[in-house]
């Protein structure tokens, strides 16, 4: 109450839990601000009714299209129209006027001209995001990802949360001595895909003390839970790598770096890695077609 904000914005990149909107809302209305949601990670999980529900709540909302709404690369707004609800001091017959603010902000404002091929794309997505199979593949990425987080935990790592709702963990590294820099760059010469991330009690953003890792992609291969602990064994064997490498290096990235060269325990971790992900069918896309195969 001390600063009365215009907006209050809810929606983040990696949390592993859900939101509590009726309290973001609680605390809009009591302060009088606007509440917009960023659903960008786990629209897909909306879409499927497989997340809580941020628009019975938000003013607007927003979202990419490209993450685990597993669509082109875009983005969508939502917002709210037609009369507001009655309330004390409002003028009767009230109506929201976002409409024409937002769409006069995006164009001409902030966006060229529209392309075309991602429209269509997007609608394709939106039609495959009402389908069963849909909302099967979003069940199969959240029980993926329980089944990542449980096993990683039950070698006694720290997961922020304890656990996952949704579809992705993060991970905190801060009790190995490890910062997610160093693991992501040596995962990145292993062939898994994974991003730093900052974890909370972070002092600095560019030397993170986790990653983050998402299960949407290889569910989309047909990976299965059983799969997915696979995968938690080679971030382990990706983690005890590292701890090795730093224990014989020392700490300083510079230092930790000229252990990755030519390192006998990163080529075969990544030989393992490309065997068992190239055992699964890439949509659209087949090894056998390929021209160029070195």
């Amino acid at each position: 109450m001390d600063f009365r904000p215009k907006l209050i914005i809810c929606g983040g990149s990696a949390c592993p839990r859900e939101w509590d909107y009726a309290r973001f809302r609680a605390i809009a209305d009591k302060c009088g601000a606007m509440l917009l949601c960023d659903m960008a990670h786990i629209s897909g999980l909306v879409a499927a009714q497989e997340a809580l529900d941020p628009f019975e709540f938000s003013d607007v909302v927003t979202t990419t299209t490209h993450k685990s709404l597993r669509g082109p690369r875009s983005g969508m707004i939502f917002y709210r129209k037609g009369p507001k609800p009655p309330k004390k001091g409002q003028p009767e017959g009230a109506l929201y006027d976002y409409e024409d603010k937002i769409n006069f902000a995006v164009f001409p404002s902030l966006q060229g001209g529209p392309h075309n091929h991602q429209i269509a794309a997007l609608a394709v997505a939106l039609k495959q995001a009402m389908s069963p199979g849909f909302k099967a593949y979003i069940q199969q990425v959240k029980a993926n990802t329980v089944s990542l987080g449980n096993h990683l935990m039950s070698k006694g790592y720290k997961l922020v949360t304890d656990g996952t709702e949704n579809h992705l963990v993060l991970w905190d590294l801060r009790p190995l001595g490890l910062t997610g820099n160093k693991v992501e760059m040596l995962c990145d010469l292993c062939n898994i895909t994974l991003n730093k991330n900052a974890v909370f009690g972070d002092s600095s953003a560019l030397s993170p003390g986790g990653v983050r890792i998402g299960t949407p992609a290889m569910t989309s291969r047909g990976l299965v839970e059983k799969d997915f602990v696979q995968i938690a064994e080679y971030l382990h064997r990706a983690v005890t790598i590292c701890l090795s490498i730093q224990a014989e290096h020392g700490k300083i990235l510079k230092d930790f770096k000229k252990g990755l060269v030519q390192n006998k325990d990163i080529e075969n971790l990544r030989a393992e890695v490309e065997k068992f992900a190239t055992s699964f069918d890439m949509p659209g896309f087949r090894v056998s077609d390929m021209k160029y195969t070195d």
